[in-house]
């Protein structure tokens, strides 16, 4: 079953198309379950959620203007279960909660693609490579916050070798690689641990090197999710983009379009997945 953050937007994503399929606004709607405009909004962007009695009143009256009505009943299946509480607590609170729904997205995606500038993804890296993450962090790290990021992103990695896990890409520029994290025994690991990953078959990893010259300097990190949706509204597509202290959630078709494209020209610019492994392994041997 999908994570309670999926399921809603699932339900979102579905009703926003039935609500353009009945050509029907947003105003016409909220008076169906009377409620203001803003929770029609929300409910379409997975945001906040309806009775069930209100769900269901909300369906029959789109199901009464489509001429083809289709099998709803579904959806009220889809809003149960979605309750939020302790899913964030114990180790797992160490996300902050701009974050949380992109390891919702990230464990229920059958397509994950992230480009990264200046470290190894979180989905790559090894224990050691964390501690020294943390200890390199300004902020002051107590022990236990330490032990419970580190709990928290080896599990987030099992998404990678799980049952039927995702197809997951990685372009990260040579200065991710090349950045030292700690000591160079555990840049080495981490290099050799990324390189082990990149053989997996679900798994295309890829640098982009200094001399990459036919491509757009992108200075900046994003991840591409790609999540199945069950209904006639297609897959719910996600970009996600962090900053210090804030997470962005692009689902605007342009801008999906935009930055799947340009994840296509990083891809193309970038060296092959054999000669990627490759310079990995070089540079590890550098670390000795």
């Amino acid at each position: 079953m999908a994570t309670p953050t999926v399921r809603r937007l699932q339900l979102g994503h579905e009703l926003r198309h039935l609500r353009e399929r009945a050509a029907e606004t947003i105003e016409a709607a909220a008076k169906i379950v009377e409620r203001g405009t803003s929770t029609i909004s929300r409910l379409e962007l997975g945001q906040t959620a309806l009775t069930q009695r209100q769900l269901g009143d909300l369906l029959d009256f789109y199901q009464s203007k489509i001429a083809d009505r289709e099998d709803t009943t579904w959806l009220l299946d889809l809003a149960k279960g979605n309750e939020q509480r302790g899913r964030w607590s114990g180790y797992r609170a160490i996300y902050a909660k701009y974050f949380r729904m992109a390891v919702d997205l990230e464990r229920d995606a059958t397509t994950i693609s992230q480009y990264q500038t200046e470290i190894l993804p979180g989905l790559l890296q090894t224990e050691a490579y964390i501690r020294a993450l943390m200890a390199d962090s300004q902020a002051r790290v107590v022990d236990q916050k330490i032990e419970d990021a580190i709990q928290a992103r080896i599990e987030r990695q099992q998404v990678i070798t799980k049952d039927h896990a995702p197809e997951v890409g990685f372009v990260l520029s040579e200065s991710a690689i090349r950045r030292v994290v700690g000591d160079t025994q555990t840049m080495r690991t981490q290099l050799l641990h990324t390189a082990d990953v990149a053989t997996l078959p679900n798994v295309q990893f890829q640098v982009l090197p200094f001399t990459a010259s036919t491509v757009p300097r992108v200075t900046y990190d994003f991840n591409l999710f790609r999540v199945p949706s069950p209904g006639r509204a297609g897959p719910l597509e996600f970009v996600y983009l962090e900053e210090l202290t804030d997470g962005k959630y692009l689902d605007d078709p342009d801008h999906v379009a935009a930055y799947s494209g340009l994840w296509q020209r990083l891809v193309g610019a970038a060296l092959d997945p054999v000669e990627s492994r490759a310079f990995l392994l070089r540079v590890a041997g550098e670390h000795r």
